[in-house]
């Protein structure tokens, strides 16, 4: 009887820490949240790699536009609408609806 009484005990502990485990995985915060948190991961891994090609891509931008003279003016007259003095620009087209 002596033997059995401990056995038992064991035999109910190591019930109660399985319960406790399964409860604890199949919860808010168990396997299913680790996996979302494994795809944001993913995600957030791509988006980075996304935006380093970006930047990457507007830094030699800015390098051939400090290196070339022509490409700047380019730019400039592109972005800013200008246009140089006797020059005579033909708009083509419907205009932009606001």
């Amino acid at each position: 009887m002596k033997a059995s009484l401990p056995r038992f005990a064991y035999a109910i502990a190591l019930l109660l820490v399985a319960s406790y485990g399964y409860f604890a995985l199949r919860g808010p915060k168990g396997l299913s949240a680790i996996a979302d948190k494994r795809t944001q991961i993913r995600e957030l891994e791509k988006r980075n790699e996304t935006l380093v090609k970006e930047i990457e891509r507007k830094r030699e931008h800015i390098r051939r536009l400090n290196d070339n003279p022509s490409e700047q003016e380019l730019e400039i007259r592109e972005r800013l609408k200008l246009v140089r003095p006797n020059e005579k620009v033909y708009i083509i087209g419907s205009p932009a609806k606001n």
